[in-house]
């Protein structure tokens, strides 16, 4: 298994070079305080976690007497997760969080989730939970479960899925009956499956928020509250005390995750309170959805970096061939596989894809904190973005780690080589908080028309803006000149969609994917220029670093970039190529 290393110089880089974290309401943080979190954190993944990678896969979770047993070490490793405050950087002082601008906190998730996805996913929808009851809670459920979950004490989860429902959440069925003589109190009935860590033993509560229908709820989502059950009934004093109607049934036997538990879970009269009001859920499930995707992109990009890491390692060491020309290690039998143009290519082709990725959703991550401030030009360009990072930051991680194990030849198809694990771990990003194929619907039939297209607009402008400012001739040329191209092609991809609008809506929807990777590289290539001119700037980096900086900006925008006009090719050709049959003609 490769070793992991935190990308802690690039990391500041972006945060505090490119992305100035420290400005707005933030301006205490400086340059200092992101290091010295960064390293520590760094210092906790790569000597903790890291380590215990390998043997979760190798061992997985155990469902034992109704209760899932984590693999061995993960309650160690998480107990000094959670002491460290690593989990609550960005949640309020008040709940005993450090009120961190959620920038960093999303760096510090990048570096938890590299060295270990599987052992991360366990308090990753912990997060989340607490910015739903944040949100929508009543004080007594804030003051309850906030506290708790902000230093993982107690973990959440997320309870959408039925064995007959996906993505279309009107067809759910677990009911929410009332609890006689009680006000806002109820018991749950029904089957929830792919439960992300619904079981485990790392901590002394879990929180599941499920999505139910209540006795008078009308059909479909309008009919759906969001309740909180614990695992554990709280005690008068919050301590956890009986347990409650709900338990984990089965553990999925997974393609990869497998130091982490899919369960399906039972609610056989598991007391609830109701969060928020009744028939309105999943507009209060859409917080905490929402900012899962976020996390779900970083994962996807994460596991690509640490694949890449493995292959540059082995690229480095394996001998194989000659370097043209001249050998690159003339007293060896052979030089090392780095030295090869493909190889390279494949190298580069990560490192591109890594650090555009990193840039992207560490904006989105600052689009965050300008939302929660009260900015809702940034809500709205972060809503527009969301479906971006999630679907077209996880479709190429999965390609990025494909790559680095190519990089390894046939050792990468070897699992003690560590590259497969990586690869399978990487793949469920793609598929879950909604499926990549759903997050491109979701943006072109809800987002790009949404407040009469003003976000696209005002995204767009904001990326014209800044190709169209002067810069240094190499930035110009290598970085200005391709995004301005590419942003053509999403203008034309715009006036397309428009031009089919509600007359061909298959026209449009069949070329949605592909808008998406539009947008995705558009995005990245603007992360490039904007990278590449704050590699330019005195004291920033020093030259070897700014030449590779910029090698690996030039490689996306020469080699990745212009895929921009493929994808307008496939949008303008509509519907006709795509949808040749009828709905009858496969059966």
């Amino acid at each position: 298994m490769p070793d992991y290393t935190a990308p802690v110089t690039d990391l500041l880089f972006v945060l505090c070079d490119v992305l100035r974290i420290d400005r707005g309401d933030f301006a205490s943080v400086d340059r200092d305080t992101c290091a010295a979190v960064l390293t520590e954190v760094a210092r906790l993944a790569e000597t903790r976690l890291a380590p215990l990678n390998r043997l979760g896969d190798l061992q997985g979770c155990r469902l034992e007497n109704g209760v899932v047993r984590s693999p061995d070490g993960f309650a160690e490793a998480f107990a000094a997760v959670c002491a460290g405050g690593w989990y609550g950087l960005d949640c309020a002082p008040e709940h005993g969080g450090q009120g961190l601008p959620h920038m960093l906190h999303s760096a510090v998730g990048e570096v938890l989730s590299g060295a270990n996805m599987a052992f991360h996913i366990h308090a990753g929808l912990t997060h989340g939970a607490y910015s739903a009851i944040a949100a929508h809670g009543s004080a007594a459920q804030r003051a309850l479960y906030l506290p708790r979950l902000a230093n993982c004490r107690w973990t959440g989860t997320m309870n959408l899925t039925e064995p007959q429902c996906g993505t279309d959440l009107g067809l759910i069925r677990t009911r929410a009956e009332p609890v006689p003589g009680t006000e806002g109190r109820y018991k749950l009935y029904g089957t929830k499956i792919y439960i992300s860590a619904g079981d485990h033993d790392l901590t002394e509560n879990i929180v599941h928020l499920v999505l139910a229908r209540l006795p008078d709820a009308p059909e479909g989502v309008k009919g759906l509250s969001l309740f909180i059950a614990p695992k554990f009934l709280p005690d008068t004093d919050g301590s956890p005390g009986a347990r409650n109607g709900l338990g984990a049934a089965r553990l999925e036997a997974k393609m990869g995750l497998h130091g982490n538990a899919t369960c399906e879970m039972l609610y056989d009269g598991a007391e609830a309170e109701l969060l928020g009001a009744p028939h309105q859920g999943l507009a209060a499930m859409f917080t905490m959805m929402n900012e899962e995707r976020i996390s779900v992109g970083l994962q996807g990009y994460a596991q690509a970096d640490r694949a890449f890491q493995g292959a540059l390692a082995y690229a480095r060491t394996r001998p194989q061939g000659r370097a043209l020309g001249a050998p690159a290690r003339p007293e060896a039998p052979a030089d090392p596989i780095l030295v090869h143009p493909d190889v390279r290519r494949m190298l580069l082709d990560q490192q591109g894809f890594t650090e555009g990725a990193r840039a992207l959703t560490l904006w989105g991550a600052q689009l965050v904190d300008l939302a929660r401030g009260g900015d809702t030009a940034a809500a709205a360009r972060l809503s527009l973005i969301t479906p971006v990072i999630k679907g077209f930051l996880t479709d190429k991680g999965v390609e990025s780690c494909l790559k680095a194990q190519q990089v390894l030849g046939g050792a990468g198809y070897i699992e003690e080589m560590g590259l497969s694990q990586i690869l399978r771990d990487a793949r469920v990003t793609t598929i879950y908080e909604g499926t990549n194929g759903v997050q491109a619907l979701d943006l072109v039939a809800r987002k790009l028309g949404g407040d009469g297209g003003a976000a696209i607009m005002a995204l767009l402008g904001e990326m014209t803006g800044y190709a169209a400012e002067s810069a240094p001739e190499e930035v110009e040329a290598k970085f200005h000149a391709p995004l301005r191209a590419a942003l053509g092609d999403l203008q034309n991809a715009l006036l397309r969609l428009q031009a089919f609008g509600a007359n061909d809506p298959a026209a449009a929807l069949s070329g949605a994917s592909d808008f998406l990777h539009l947008l995705g590289h558009v995005c990245l290539g603007y992360m490039w220029a904007r990278m590449a001119r704050a590699a330019g700037a005195p004291g920033v980096l020093d030259e070897p670093a700014r030449r590779a900086k910029l090698a690996a900006g030039r490689h996306y925008m020469s080699r990745h970039l212009p895929a921009t006009a493929l994808h307008l090719a496939r949008i303008e050709a509509g519907a006709v190529a795509s949808l040749p049959l009828d709905a009858g003609a496969a059966e």
